[in-house]
């Protein structure tokens, strides 16, 4: 009977411990940042199909016809097995058929830089590509500097985004604690989100900027000194690439890291600007007066 009534006894499992919730994005933090998610899809989707029109890119003021300055180039050729994708680099050339240089699109083969579904729209329209592309370029200059001002009025970006002498010294254990996934959520970001936010906003942000108005003609003309900068519309233009290929390597990241550290957590935060923080975080002022 004792035995009965000592198995009849649930086990209480123990409670895990939680932080305050902390209101740590803004109004200003959180719009920008679904707008720059909504633009940067459209940017890169439409900037595939303006690319595919000449699926090659060179260093220098000009490409070369009796000289060769091509880094990176995407073509199809007819081989014994038939025609074939291939991608070069730096002078090696690499079969990617299937997916660059020779794709299937509704059934048949395409023959072009990157595949239908990568572009915007997804059948050959350079027209179309770059009225995309303009338009979503003009919304994220417009969203950057609209974030910039109220950052800097909220004091965001000296709080969160620029490193200071104590970040830089953190930034190693913070580089162990997410290589094996030890996330600690604080009030304000950490070391390495501070570094890799500050590269995203102030660096790769205003470069592919301003890397973009120097392939323009217009431009070009109003502010010469971009293609000295740059070292030409060509040298831009890969560098835009380059940075495009940064940008997207980020996002692969951030989301990866978005789902190890809590998905619903990081989620709230952008949504709502309330985030749940790790236990022993000194709750909000106006929480703890209540």
């Amino acid at each position: 009977m004792t035995d009965q009534t000592a198995e009849s006894i649930p086990i209480e499992k123990p409670v895990k411990p939680k932080g305050p919730l902390v209101y740590r994005q803004s109004i200003f933090t959180r719009v920008t940042h679904w707008v720059w998610v909504v633009a940067l899809f459209f940017l890169l989707l439409s900037g595939l199909q303006i690319w595919n029109a000449h699926p090659a890119l060179y260093i220098g003021e000009q490409s070369g016809f009796e000289f060769d300055n091509t880094i990176l180039a995407i073509g199809a050729e007819n081989t014994d097995q038939g025609v074939r994708g291939f991608t070069t680099i730096f002078g090696h050339k690499f079969d990617t058929t299937g997916v660059l240089g020779v794709s299937e699109a509704r059934g048949r083969q395409n023959f072009i830089g990157f595949p239908a579904w990568a572009t915007i729209p997804s059948t050959r329209d350079l027209a179309t590509g770059r009225v995309v592309h303009f338009f979503f370029a003009w919304i994220l200059v417009a969203t950057l500097a609209i974030w910039l001002i109220a950052s800097l009025a909220n004091r965001h970006f000296w709080r969160d985004i620029l490193l200071k002498p104590r970040d830089v010294a953190g930034l190693p254990k913070d580089l162990v604690a997410h290589a094996t996934f030890r996330f600690h959520h604080g009030r304000s970001y950490t070391p390495l989100q501070k570094l890799s936010y500050f590269v995203v906003l102030v660096i790769l942000f205003p470069l592919i900027i301003l890397t973009g108005l120097t392939m323009s003609p217009g431009m070009n003309a109003a502010w010469p000194w971009l293609l000295d900068v740059f070292g030409g519309r060509q040298t831009a233009r890969t560098i835009h690439f380059a940075v495009m290929v940064l940008l997207v390597l980020f996002f692969v990241v951030h989301i990866a890291m978005v789902l190890l550290a809590g998905p619903f957590n990081e989620l709230r935060s952008m949504i709502t600007g309330y985030y749940r923080t790790s236990p022993g975080t000194e709750p909000d002022a106006k929480e703890t007066s209540k």
